[in-house]
């Protein structure tokens, strides 16, 4: 008897949480919106022009059989699908806006990798504000650097030389992030990431881990999130004289 009513007690404690985190979720998107509209005038117009569009289509689908009623219910559906997808979208754009070209962007936008990818902040830096970012995943070893591209050029180098030690034949890709000839803007880090080829196991990203340990990054990790301009990276210096 003691048991199924501890069972009942954690089933609506669960219940509880559930719905406390689901309350919690609705604000933040409520407050994302409210931010966003107050800094995009059109996203207004544009989430009701995607949501009467697609339900007026499909009332006119509807139309041809005499059935539009029971069309307009999908197409009101769909169209807030629409416009739910249009403001996250917008969302992203201007996020990605204000962190490009800030210290420690690039470290952002991989700690919100989705997927199994291990990241290793700032396994190299200058006293500029240059780094390396070291993620492992399926397609091997990729290094991200950030930063004056003469400088991060010659970081990549070196820790790929250093990297090359330890994996052997695993792939070893280099991106810089920018909006150079040959660099990756920030906005399409993530999915240049996700294209990538997949080349080893899993099986293989956890040994490489474990083989990767005695690299683990031996200065300061960049915060997770832009830094802010001027700030110094003293940890990094002091790795960088003892090298």
């Amino acid at each position: 008897m003691a048991g199924k009513q501890d069972d009942k007690a954690a089933a609506k404690e669960a219940a509880r949480a559930r719905r406390a985190e689901s309350r919690a979720r609705r604000s933040q998107i409520f407050e994302a919106f409210k931010m966003q509209r107050r800094e995009d005038k059109a996203l207004v117009p544009l989430m009701v022009a995607a949501l009467v569009g697609i339900a007026a289509v499909a009332f006119l689908v509807g139309l041809i059989w005499d059935m539009q009623w029971l069309f307009l219910g999908p197409g009101v559906v769909l169209g807030a699908l629409a416009a739910v997808l249009l403001f996250g979208r917008r969302v992203s754009r201007n996020v990605y806006s204000k962190a490009e070209g800030q210290r420690g962007a690039a470290a952002w936008a991989l700690d919100n990798l989705r997927g199994n990818w291990r990241v290793t902040q700032a396994v190299a830096g200058t006293t500029q504000l240059d780094a390396v970012h070291r993620v492992l995943g399926l397609p091997g070893v990729v290094l991200v650097g950030e930063g004056a591209p003469h400088r991060v050029k010659s970081l990549l180098a070196q820790e790929k030389k250093r990297l090359s030690r330890v994996v052997g034949s695993t792939p070893i890709y280099d991106i810089i992030v920018g909006n150079g000839e040959g660099e990756v803007p920030l906005r399409k880090l993530q999915q240049h990431m996700t294209k990538l080829p997949r080349n080893i196991s899993k099986a293989d990203v956890d040994r490489l881990e474990k083989g990767m340990a005695a690299l683990a990054s031996r200065g300061a990790a960049l915060p997770k999130g832009p830094l802010p301009q001027g700030a110094k990276m003293r940890n990094v210096a002091r790795t960088l004289r003892r090298r």
